[in-house]
């Protein structure tokens, strides 16, 4: 990781210093073919960063590693488990000034919006902490009464983990987190457009004392093939994605090719309803929280509201007044409420569907147009 930018130090750790390359068995090592991919501030358009361009081989290598860390760390004791994860929680906690700026520097979010997702991110380590030492079995009797019936709940073994760019550093705390409470080992692609936070994280891990091999961490801008290459490996046992329903349906084809358990959160189109009865102001605070979290790009962001004829109008010009006083800024920005779109193609997109629908007979209350500041 060669930082370009803005200090990353406010709580005395400093990223810059983290990586040098992709994370495979503890160690940082360059693509096999020495790819780069540039990691870009929303806010202005600048490169920041540049991090390894993950090949086929890579992928090979990381799973790899994963399985020779997997006896070690199946056989490591829950209680020592549970203490690694727990430091895991604590060092987030301590630099989570650092991690927010950078994850605002990535991605664009505002950086209170950023505090908010570290936090968040952290308290999987936390949670699942204590669960390290709480997975039990069953034991009971056979219905005919001459047996006794045991379950026992092992790890499931490689687990395939892909994460979106909303969330960089939630999106892979709660992956990460349980399965190595369960004992599994992991392969995390994180999303080549905020790949800086994963990598953060995984320096932290290490310090934390998850031993090599246990986490890798690999940014490609191929993931059709690498995640082919590893989902083919008989070891790999697990796959876990988060984002859009396309995707999704893509992945599960390719794992039910070799029967691998899958946990699928795909993307979402929630409805926000408003009741003539509603409290006027209770339903626009709930609405700028449900449609501008993260500046709207959540999968659970609210996409259609329903108001009802009685409280439109006022419901309208509040929710109008509300979004014209939001402060638009770069993320890193103390007073910004309201950070930049993830890529210039993502502000393309939205303006289109504004377009689309002022065609179709849609009023422009405020905005409508893109903000070149």
């Amino acid at each position: 990781m060669n930082l370009k930018a803005q200090q990353l130090d406010q709580d005395g750790y400093d990223v810059r210093g983290f990586s040098h390359g992709l994370y495979i068995d503890g160690t940082w090592r360059p693509s096999s073919d020495g790819r780069l991919i540039d990691v870009v501030d929303p806010s202005s358009g600048a490169v920041i960063a540049a991090v390894p361009d993950a090949t086929v081989e890579d992928a090979t290598a990381a799973v790899e590693a994963a399985a020779k860390a997997a006896k070690g760390w199946r056989e490591t004791a829950p209680r020592k488990r549970s203490e690694i994860l727990r430091r895991c929680f604590e060092l987030m906690v301590e630099r989570s000034e650092t991690l927010a700026m950078l994850i605002s520097l990535e991605n664009g979010k505002a950086l209170r919006d950023a505090r908010g997702e570290v936090a968040y991110a952290a308290e999987f380590f936390r949670w699942n902490a204590e669960e390290a030492v709480r997975i039990t079995g069953e034991f009971g009797t056979a219905p005919s009464g001459s047996n006794r019936i045991v379950v026992d709940y092992e790890p499931i073994g490689i687990c395939v983990l892909i994460t979106p760019w909303n969330f960089p550093a939630a999106m892979a705390t709660r992956k990460i987190a349980p399965a190595l409470a369960a004992g599994c080992t992991v392969v995390l692609k994180p999303a080549s457009e905020t790949p800086l936070t994963a990598y953060a994280l995984a320096a932290l891990y290490s310090e934390a004392g998850v031993p090599a091999g246990v986490v890798n961490v690999l940014t490609t801008t191929s993931p059709g093939p690498l995640t082919s290459a590893m989902l083919a490996d008989p070891r790999v046992r697990k796959l876990s994605f988060t984002g859009s329903t396309g995707v999704g349906r893509t992945l599960l084809g390719e794992a039910s090719k070799h029967v691998i358990s899958c946990s699928m959160e795909l993307g979402g189109n929630a409805p926000f309803v408003v009741f003539d009865d509603a409290d006027l102001d209770a339903a626009l605070d709930g609405a700028m929280i449900a449609k501008m979290r993260n500046a709207g790009e959540a999968c659970t962001a609210a996409n259609r509201l329903y108001v009802q004829s009685g409280i439109y109008d006022a419901f309208a010009d509040g929710l109008r007044k509300r979004m014209a006083a939001l402060k638009v800024g770069a993320g890193p920005n103390a007073d910004t409420e309201c950070g930049p779109m993830i890529t210039r193609k993502a502000v393309d997109k939205i303006d289109r569907l504004v377009k689309d629908a002022v065609g179709r007979g849609a009023k422009v209350l405020c905005g409508g147009f893109i903000s070149e500041e």
